[in-house]
């Protein structure tokens, strides 16, 4: 049954019903729902490891989180693959990067035809859908790779890159960072116009990353809805990182989705406590990796996730479970509904909980929304629906705008 909204809490009507059936059906009813439903994921980062490691997909990795074998066992159908440079590589070797970047995953699509395919609208996601293929996107992860010129905008957009970041963890030239001091008070007058023509090209505008006032400029100044590519909900975890509850009100209200990040420091505020106590000590260790791996960042980050581990394991730092994913959605649909809610994982760039330690774990996302009563309806939305009607909706304002010149 469909959830019945009363009074800004979601009554989740028919959970009771759910609750009485046997466990073996409310898998089975899961596992159809799941295979059946478009399962979009807006952020990863495994370019990075198709870059530096000469990584192949083609194959099952005992590390990483994201290849074709498990994205197949997963059912993700389609993902945001992300195009990103640290903010200090910037400027004319940014740009280099960040094509680098590009064509290495566009060469995995080459490379697997009957298993992946380039989509740059939603149609075309629906189409590889259809043909039983999965379907590549790209989104760039950081402002600062544009090196503030529109033109190198254009040329990315004309490449297939479907979602510019604004930021990442420094200000741009242009615009202010979560995880960086204030320099412009949010969006400066080129920044407003990079969200201008993102919006012209059909590119969405993703706030993940961004200052509040960053976001709010963003959202004043776009013409279509805004993303957030993999944020999750400042009220449960209270990390700059995350958005508070009158951001994603605000987001939503203007169609846009937030698009749940898997990362236990952003999941869960014990973590991120207990790290934040350990933080100088982690930190050294980090800029050890660094200084062994040097440009990989991909590589980093995993030796970065078996880091945390090690202090999960001797008591340091506490377990963060695969349901908190499950409590982030539940509440940011409990703010503006399920219409603006979705799936951000930051595989391949972030520390997975347990019970979601890659993509092949997806369907226990499905069959816990099930569990709690969510419709069939709501939860495809959330799977992938959610997403779609915002590229759908950026097509159409480019289209306009295009039509009429500006």
């Amino acid at each position: 049954m469909r959830p019945i909204w009363l009074c800004g809490g979601l009554i989740l009507a028919g959970s009771l019903l759910i609750a009485s059936m046997p466990a073996d059906d409310i898998a089975a009813r899961a596992s159809k729902l799941h295979a059946s439903a478009i399962v979009i994921d807006t952020h990863a980062d495994t370019p990075q490891r198709l870059l530096f490691e000469k990584f192949d997909l083609g194959h099952r990795d005992a590390r990483g989180h994201l290849d074709i074998p498990r994205m197949r066992e997963g059912g993700l159908n389609a993902v945001f693959m992300s195009i990103w440079t640290p903010s200090k590589v910037n400027g004319p070797k940014g740009v280099k990067r960040a094509l680098d970047l590009i064509d290495a995953v566009r060469e995995q699509v080459r490379l697997h035809p009957q298993d992946l395919a380039l989509a740059t609208t939603a149609e075309e996601v629906r189409r590889a859908h259809a043909q039983g293929k999965i379907a590549f996107l790209m989104g760039m992860e950081g402002g600062h790779m544009i090196d503030d010129d529109l033109g190198v905008l254009r040329m990315y957009a004309a490449l297939g890159v479907r979602y510019l970041t604004l930021t990442h963890g420094s200000n741009t030239n242009w615009a202010d960072s979560s995880t960086d001091d204030p320099k412009h008070n949010g969006l400066t007058a080129f920044g407003k116009s990079v969200v201008q023509e993102l919006n012209r090209l059909g590119v969405l505008v993703d706030i993940s990353h961004v200052s509040d006032k960053t976001f709010y400029d963003a959202l004043e100044t776009s013409r279509a809805p805004l993303m957030a590519s993999h944020s999750s909900c400042r009220a449960l975890c209270n990390h700059e990182r995350n958005m508070s509850d009158d951001m994603i009100r605000a987001l939503a209200k203007k169609g846009g989705v937030i698009q749940i990040n898997y990362h236990i420091g952003f999941l869960s505020q014990e973590f991120l406590d207990a790290r934040r106590k350990i933080q100088d000590e982690m930190r050294a260790k980090e800029k050890e990796l660094e200084k062994t791996y040097g440009e990989d960042q991909g590589r980093v980050i995993l030796e970065g996730e078996r880091l945390a581990k090690e202090y999960i394991a001797a008591g340091k730092l506490p377990r963060v479970s695969w349901e908190k994913v499950v409590e982030h959605i539940d509440h940011a649909v409990k703010l503006v509904g399920a219409d603006h809610v979705g799936l951000g994982s930051d595989f391949d760039g972030a520390w997975m909980p347990d019970g979601l330690e890659d993509c092949s774990k997806l369907p226990r996302l499905t069959e816990a929304l099930l569990r709690k009563g969510y419709s069939e309806d709501d939860i495809r939305k959330i799977l992938g629906g959610n997403i779609l009607r915002v590229m759908e909706e950026a097509e159409r304002v480019s289209r306009e705008m295009q039509n009429t010149n500006r």
